[in-house]
Formats: C-alpha cells, sequence, structure tokens
C-alpha cells in the first residue's frame, strides 16, 4: 500500500503542517484555552447577577404571611438586603387584580417576581411564580428550600413532633454514588470522570472540525495554484490523497496526545493531587484506544474533507459540501454531551460502536461506564470498514475534481463522477 512516493508526500505534509508556526502555536494555545474557557464558565455559573432583586410574597392567610416573613428576615441575604421582600395576604380573586396593578412595575423590572403561596400549598407544595421571566432559576432555586421549610412547618404544626423530627422532615435526600466495576473495589464516584468525559468530547469534536478544515483548505490551496498538477505529474491521485490523509492524520494524533499529557501526568504520576469529589480513574490502554480511534476516525472525516476540498475551490462554494459532513461530527458530539444524564442509554450504546459516532461518543462513555472489550473491538471493526467502504467513491471524486476548474459543479456531476470507469 505504501511506497516511495506516499512515503515522500507523507513527509512534505508532516513538514509542513507539524513545523509550521501557526500549529505549534495553536497546540500549545488550546490547552491554555481550554482552561481558560473553563475559569470563565466557573465564574459565570458562580456569578447570579440577582442583587437588589425586589421580590413580593403573597399568601392567603395573615398566619402563613407571619411565617414566611419570620423565617426570611432571618436569612442572610435579606438582611443585607441582596434580596428585599414585601409582604401582603390576599385571596386568589383578589390577586388577579393585583396583578394587573403590579403589571407594570413586573414589565420594568422594578419588581422582579409575585411569588403567590395559596391556602392549597400547604398540603400541595404548589407555588405560583409570576414575573417578567418565570424561568430564572437563579432566584426559584435560592428561595426553594426555605419556603419548602416554612410549608412543612405549617403542614406539621399542632401534630407534636420534636424540632428534630422536623429539621428530618426538612432535610433532602442526598445520593452518594459508588463505581461498581469489574476488576476494581467498590469505591466513592466523584466528579472527576464527569469533567474527563467532557474534556474528550471537546477535545475531539474541536480537533476533527480543525484538522479537517485545515487540510481541506489546504488542498483548495493546492488545487487554485497548480500545485497539485505539478504533483500529480509524479504521483498518482490514490497516492496523492493518501499522502494528503496520512500526513493529516499523524499530525492530529501527535497533536492530541500533547493535549492529553496533563491528563496522564495527574492520572500516572504524583506531581498533582486533585481533590477527592474531583479525583478520576483511567487506564494507559483507554488512553491507547483513545487515540488509535481517534486515527481511524481522522482518517475517515479527512478523506471526507479532502474530497469536498477537491470538489470546490474556494471556502464559499464549500459551504455546501461541508454541512452533511459537519453534522456527523455535531451529532456525536450532542450525544456524547448527554451521556452525563444517562450513559447506560441505547442511544449511547448504540452510537458508541456505530461509524462516526464512535469517535467521539465511545471515548465519552468509557471514561463513564465499564464498557465491554467487545463493544470496543466492534467499533473498530466498523470504523476500519467504514474507511474501505467510502474510500473508493472519495477517491474517484477526488481524482476528477482535484483537476477541475470552472464554474461550481453540480451534485448530478459529482455522482457522474463516481460513474467513471478508470
Amino acid at each position: 500500500m505504501f511506497n516511495y512516493r506516499i512515503i515522500g508526500l507523507l513527509k512534505r505534509e508532516l513538514r509542513e503542517k507539524l513545523l509550521s508556526k501557526a500549529f505549534i502555536a495553536m497546540t500549545l494555545a488550546i490547552p491554555a484555552l481550554m482552561i481558560l474557557i473553563l475559569g470563565i464558565q466557573m465564574f459565570l455559573f458562580s456569578f447570579d447577577g440577582d442583587e437588589n432583586t425586589k421580590l413580593e410574597l403573597v399568601t392567603e392567610s395573615q398566619e402563613l404571611t407571619q411565617s414566611f416573613k419570620s423565617e426570611f428576615e432571618e436569612l442572610p441575604f435579606i438582611k443585607s438586603k441582596y434580596y428585599s421582600f414585601e409582604y401582603s395576604t390576599k385571596s386568589k380573586s383578589e390577586l388577579k387584580k393585583y396583578l394587573e396593578e403590579k403589571k407594570s412595575d413586573l414589565l420594568d423590572e422594578k419588581l422582579a417576581a409575585i411569588i403567590f403561596v395559596s391556602d392549597s400549598a400547604k398540603t400541595n407544595k404548589n407555588v405560583e411564580y409570576y414575573s417578567k421571566t418565570p424561568n430564572n432559576a437563579t432566584i426559584t432555586e435560592k428561595l426553594n428550600s426555605y419556603v419548602n421549610k416554612v410549608l412543612v412547618n405549617n403542614y406539621f404544626q399542632n401534630k407534636n413532633l420534636s424540632e428534630a423530627d422536623l429539621d428530618f422532615a426538612r432535610s433532602r435526600v442526598g445520593f452518594t454514588g459508588f463505581k461498581v466495576s469489574k476488576d476494581q473495589q467498590i469505591e466513592e464516584e466523584g466528579y472527576g470522570n464527569l469533567v474527563v468525559s467532557y474534556l474528550f468530547t471537546f477535545l475531539l469534536y474541536l480537533s476533527l472540525i480543525m484538522m479537517g478544515q485545515m487540510t481541506m483548505q489546504s488542498v483548495m490551496e493546492e488545487k487554485n495554484s497548480r500545485v497539485a498538477e505539478v504533483l500529480l505529474s509524479s504521483v498518482s491521485s490514490k497516492e496523492f490523497m493518501a499522502g494528503k490523509i496520512f500526513g493529516a492524520s499523524i499530525t492530529g494524533v501527535f497533536q492530541m496526545a500533547v493535549w492529553l499529557i496533563p491528563l496522564i501526568l495527574v492520572t500516572f504520576t504524583q506531581i498533582f493531587a486533585l481533590p477527592q469529589e474531583f479525583s478520576f480513574s483511567i487506564s494507559i490502554g483507554q488512553i491507547l484506544y483513545l487515540l488509535f480511534n481517534y486515527f481511524l476516525g481522522l482518517i475517515t472525516f479527512i478523506g471526507l474533507f479532502v474530497m469536498i476540498g477537491a470538489i470546490f475551490e474556494n471556502a464559499q462554494d464549500a459551504q455546501s459540501g461541508m454541512w452533511p459532513v459537519l453534522m456527523l461530527i455535531m451529532i456525536p458530539f450532542f450525544i456524547a454531551m448527554s451521556l452525563v444524564r444517562n450513559p447506560g442509554s441505547p442511544i449511547a450504546l448504540v452510537a458508541s460502536m456505530f461509524p462516526f459516532a464512535s469517535i467521539i461518543v465511545m471515548p465519552a462513555r468509557m471514561t463513564i461506564v465499564d464498557v465491554p472489550i467487545w463493544q470496543f473491538a466492534v467499533s473498530i471493526i466498523l470504523s476500519i470498514a467504514t474507511i474501505f467502504a467510502i474510500f473508493p467513491f472519495a477517491g474517484k471524486i477526488f481524482r476528477v475534481g482535484i483537476l477541475r476548474t470552472g464554474k461550481k459543479p453540480s451534485w448530478g456531476e459529482i455522482i457522474k463522477w463516481i460513474k467513471y470507469k478508470y
């Protein structure tokens, strides 16, 4: 399969990509960028931006209003005027008229919300929340436990329960996860493996798109500058295509290996120590699988991007051809992101072995659940079978497209290229 001409093209690709300043800068900048993005995300999650929020609490009984007032006025964020409350007592019918009176204040955001606790809420805990932005979870999540406390106190009032009984009734159920695996002891599971799952998903998604577009742009430049014609005078189109694909794939795997170095240092050395809740476990076999699986994915996707680069002469025309390929990357990305909610879902199971999707979904899944060896084998076999299935078609399109100039070809013409006999 490999001959000296392909190896020569491979060396040229590696020299152009691996040694380019842009590639080196990008390889070193991406981990720093990821840390920056995570830092910004943590800041945004910790920043509520709800200071000086004005709320009004309405109940149907004076007794309940007084209970809420007594409870809320002891809260630190209300004492410090971070939130301010007004209290009133109104019936359900009076509330409708009152909402009309307060409508302009709600729309102008002079008043963030009116919280209505009806008498029925004493037994069913259904509280009505009237606001311009009723889905603002910042306010409702902050008040939920305190509203629940008042309703629980009210429900068990006059039932001769001790304060300890009431504290137990007010408290929520806490789940502590313990991972049961075949080869390891049962251990408490923190959030570390979820973070690693996210990390793999983002890195694979980012790298597939980046390497694919970079290679596609390279093919279009060589086509427009006639460099492709010069190269094709000494090598075949198959050799030219193979050199581009393997050169970019090796470059991509090298870049991914560099990005994984911090993870490897944390896992297999004592240089860094993480808090218990952020600790994670990953084996060297899983890292090697990720790199090999990613190499197969790069060959598949870069082959498609190279084919698109050969068809079109500029990035604008290439958009129509890129979208189907981008969808094959984006859909697995969304599946991998949803794994956190249910890693054992049938969609995740099938996608982790399905061609194209397995490149992103399987690495994300294997960090959260124990994946049987046969599923790894199936994903690799199907990925290799996909490469052999699509490359004869991609090669025919590349052979015609790389030498074709002039107007943008129609999809009907491109299908005819596949039917050509060589």
